[in-house]
């Protein structure tokens, strides 16, 4: 009976310990309930910063921050250059070694020099207000020449420093907050209300709109913040484009527009051919002879060229577009393109001897290059364009097609080569070449079908910048067994040896599907010969596939192995 007191005190304690816990979870409920209340359903309220504040020049494009910082303001206003390749141009080039910028469009190219207030523009002297400097390692540009041949315009913010910089033919969405002076929007951090705000906006601010997600606007203010509002917040303006630089039509949109070239180049080796020859080539409108060649590392042209055959072919309406080589030699070729003083001499020397011998063009043929000097090659052929363009001529390019060839292929940037020639003529030959362990087509058509698409698929160079050239030239292949072994080896020929061939020895060619061309084999002392011919057969078919694919016309090696045959069937290439 004496225990009973604390039987009782014991449970009297412990439900005020249950309710003790009741109340405690009852006050976390409430403060979950609280905190999901402020976080899922009121507006964050937290104010923070952007993460740029503090750089003297933050740039933005679209309004994303960029990784560099401008210099100066106003008219004295200067770009780093990574900004400038990775947002205006990447092929603007710098070559520290010279702290020589080179800025090419297809109008313009601009020689600066960092600490140097003259520069050249299209091969004249030009002087700048302020010069371009290098700083800590890094270039910065000024801004006058980037407007005058970029046309790109910045809005700076005189308080926060914020440059916004747009390019030619951007267009943005202007708009304002909507609400009046003493209303207030939130600039958020990101696409929600609970994102932290960037800025309180009054009503009336301008806004650039750069873009939408869901029910929200991704905008920037002039000072450079950019965040995101409702769209409900927005009221929406005129559109502001940047105005695209305006340029005169090329020397090819003029002349060629609606035409289809029909080239034949012109073998030169140590005689000059007889302007006569061209009488032969009938529908022939563009002639290339091999007259140029760069001959050593200072880029020095050597010439053989001829008036007479110039004026031969003019009488004839034919176009002349002389050919410049590299010799085909990589380690001249490595030398001469890597500065911009040697490939500005052999582009100055090519430009006298274009304008003294009246040509209408000029084609470039550079084989045997190294891959680390292929960009050196891109560049030479941006630095000609803007120049041979204002000389009113045409600047062609040969390529290759595409291959894991080290030296013959591999080195040619296609893609950037299309968008600064006026024409791409593919070399669609040598499919099987003069030592090829095995006997084949010079150019059978798959392989040339498909050496076209790969060049307007992956390169994306339009169908109508693109000539596709065809052999006048086969191999007599030989196959000799020695030592158990077949040894292979051919000699090329033009198309008048075949016929020849075929006629002494009353040979009749046969037509394999696999190469869509007219074949031929026979034995000569022991000796097995294979001609994959090339004939009207075989040229009718390339013509009928370029025509398909609208390309801009045919190119072919070489006139001295063509015929009459070759000629007429050619030319249907304008029919």
């Amino acid at each position: 009976m004496e225990d009973q007191p604390l039987s009782r005190s014991r449970r009297r304690r412990r439900p005020t310990a249950k309710r003790r816990l009741a109340v405690f979870l009852g006050l976390c409920l409430i403060a979950a309930g609280a905190y999901l209340t402020v976080m899922e359903v009121l507006p964050n309220p937290l104010h923070e910063k952007p993460d740029w504040r503090g750089m003297d020049k933050p740039i933005f494009v679209e309004g994303k921050l960029l990784d560099q910082p401008a210099e100066g303001a106003g008219e004295q206003l200067k770009l780093p250059l990574p900004v400038l390749q990775e947002s205006i141009d990447p092929n603007i080039r710098y070559e520290k070694g010279t702290q020589s910028l080179i800025l090419t469009t297809p109008a313009k190219v601009m020689h600066l020099q960092a600490g140097e207030k003259e520069a050249r523009l299209n091969n004249r002297q030009v002087q700048l207000r302020f010069a371009p400097e290098e700083e800590n390692g890094l270039l910065y540009a000024p801004i006058h020449p980037l407007k005058e041949l970029y046309g790109i315009t910045v809005h700076e913010d005189p308080n926060t420093g914020a440059v916004l910089l747009m390019r030619a033919g951007d267009t943005v969405q202007m708009g304002k907050v909507a609400g009046d002076a003493g209303s207030k929007t939130a600039l958020r951090r990101g696409p929600s209300k609970h994102e932290p705000i960037l800025a309180d906006m009054a009503g009336g601010t301008t806004l650039w709109v750069w873009g939408s997600e869901e029910s929200w606007y991704f905008v920037q203010m002039d000072n450079g913040y950019a965040g995101y509002v409702p769209k409900s917040k927005v009221a929406l303006g005129e559109k502001k484009t940047v105005e695209a630089v305006q340029e005169q039509p090329t020397q090819a949109e003029r002349n060629w527009a609606g035409k289809k070239v029909n080239l034949a180049w012109e073998a030169v080796y140590q005689k000059k051919p007889d302007p006569a020859v061209i009488d032969q080539m009938t529908g022939v409108n563009v002639v290339s002879p091999t007259w140029f060649s760069i001959i050593d590392g200072e880029g020095n042209v050597r010439s053989n060229a001829d008036i007479a055959y110039v004026q031969k072919a003019h009488a004839r309406g034919m176009e002349v577009w002389g050919l410049l080589s590299n010799s085909f030699d990589p380690e001249i070729t490595a030398s001469a393109m890597a500065t911009y003083e040697t490939r500005s001499n052999a582009i100055n020397q090519i430009l006298e001897l274009a304008k003294t011998y009246h040509l209408d063009g000029i084609n470039l043929d550079f084989e045997n290059v190294k891959t680390e000097d292929g960009e050196n090659v891109s560049q030479f052929v941006r630095e000609l364009k803007p120049l041979a363009r204002a000389e009113g001529l045409i600047l062609s390019v040969d390529v290759t097609p595409k291959s894991g060839s080290e030296m013959w292929s591999r080195f040619l940037d296609r893609r950037s080569l299309g968008e600064a020639a006026d024409f791409i003529i593919l070399m669609a030959y040598d499919e099987h070449w003069a030592s090829s362990p095995k006997a084949g087509s010079v150019s059978s058509l798959p392989w040339t079908e498909s050496a076209v698409r790969k060049i307007l698929e992956e390169d994306e160079v339009p169908p109508e910048k693109l000539v596709l050239a065809v052999p006048l030239y086969t191999r007599i292949w030989s196959e000799e067994a020695k030592n158990g072994k077949t040894k292979v080896s051919s000699k090329a020929v033009g198309m008048k040896t075949v016929k020849e061939i075929l006629a002494e020895k009353k040979l009749k060619p046969k037509y394999l599907e696999d190469v869509q061309q007219n074949y031929v084999e026979y034995t000569e002392d022991g000796v097995l010969k294979k001609i994959w011919i090339e004939d009207k057969t075989s040229l009718g078919a390339r013509v009928k596939l370029a025509k398909e694919l609208k390309l801009a016309g045919v190119a072919a090696w070489t006139r001295s192995f063509g015929t009459e045959e070759a000629w007429n069937t050619l030319k249907d290439i304008s029919s």
